[in-house]
């Protein structure tokens, strides 16, 4: 599908149940901060389709298979703004009910999904896996020692892209004692153990990603998203997103919605039994509310 005038490329699962002439609910989803499509999404996927409802899961510009320059960058606004052209084509689908549509997200995307889900009436259902229900505030309360630090580099690459139009990379995720933007164990783990699923991937970001990632915003607005159904899945020992502000949010947020603790760390869910459990969830919702 296109989006601002790039070709997003994904994949179209469509069940087996789909009688003749007859429209199925669809879903639209994407992964979260730098990943690819391929690294874990299929198997929720397979569940979504397997439970009867169309699926699509994309590349955001920038990333994967899709178009878009510079390669690599984290623009929320513009992943919004895909999830939102990827609900307009899906909907347009002989296949799907556009008034049954419902969207997934996980880790970054479940922020985006909140924010697209608040926002965009189309939308009837959504769940959030480990979500990032971070806004600058709480961003900025995680990162306290080293926030004003960081600012003063990005002022930094925005002069020099200005002057001089070179796009400064940063790595998602290194071995310990090199700099990165995940400087975590189980983040570098899982990015290389998933990277062997998706070739086109790469091991960075631009830096003027950080730049939008710290002014996103996906939560302070969520009381509006209703009565759109909310269903948030969270992680009890998330190292990335504290469980703290999954719970401010949820209490945001207005009925009907629903919340589950499952007692693990955030790149966990991608692997059973935990991607069974969380996508057990996620198919009940969406079978309730599209």
């Amino acid at each position: 599908f296109i989006s601002k005038g790039s070709l997003c490329r994904g994949w179209l699962f469509l069940p087996e149940v789909i009688a003749k002439g007859e429209a199925a609910p669809g879903i639209v989803m994407a992964h979260g901060f730098a990943g690819l499509k391929e690294m874990g999404l299929m198997g929720f996927a397979e569940r979504f389709e397997a439970a009867g409802f169309v699926t699509l899961v994309f590349d955001y510009r920038f990333w994967g298979e899709s178009e878009g320059e510079p390669r690599n960058q984290i623009f929320a606004l513009e992943m919004v703004e895909d999830y939102r052209n990827a609900i307009t084509w899906l909907a347009k689908c002989p296949e799907v009910d556009p008034d049954r549509i419902g969207i997934w997200g996980t880790s970054y995307s479940g922020g985006l999904c909140l924010y697209v889900g608040t926002h965009d009436k189309r939308v009837k259902a959504v769940v959030a896996q480990v979500p990032s229900t971070l806004n600058p505030d709480s961003r900025r309360a995680k990162a306290l020692d080293t926030w004003d630090l960081v600012g003063e580099s990005l002022i930094n690459d925005r002069i020099q892209r200005y002057e001089t139009g070179n796009v400064n990379y940063m790595k998602v995720v290194a071995p310990e004692g090199e700099p990165c933007i995940f400087p975590d164990r189980d983040a570098y783990e899982w990015y290389m153990e998933f990277k062997e699923f998706a070739p086109k991937w790469k091991n960075e970001v631009t830096v003027e990603s950080l730049e939008k990632v710290r002014e996103f915003d996906p939560v302070s607005l969520i009381h509006l998203m209703a009565p759109t159904a909310l269903m948030l899945i969270a992680g009890e020992n998330d190292n990335l997103v504290p469980i703290k502000t999954v719970k401010e949010t949820y209490n945001l947020a207005k009925e009907p919605k629903s919340l589950s603790i499952f007692p693990i760390t955030h790149f966990v869910p991608y692997k059973d039994p935990w991607l069974s459990k969380a996508a057990g969830l996620a198919t009940d919702w969406f079978q309730k509310h599209l």
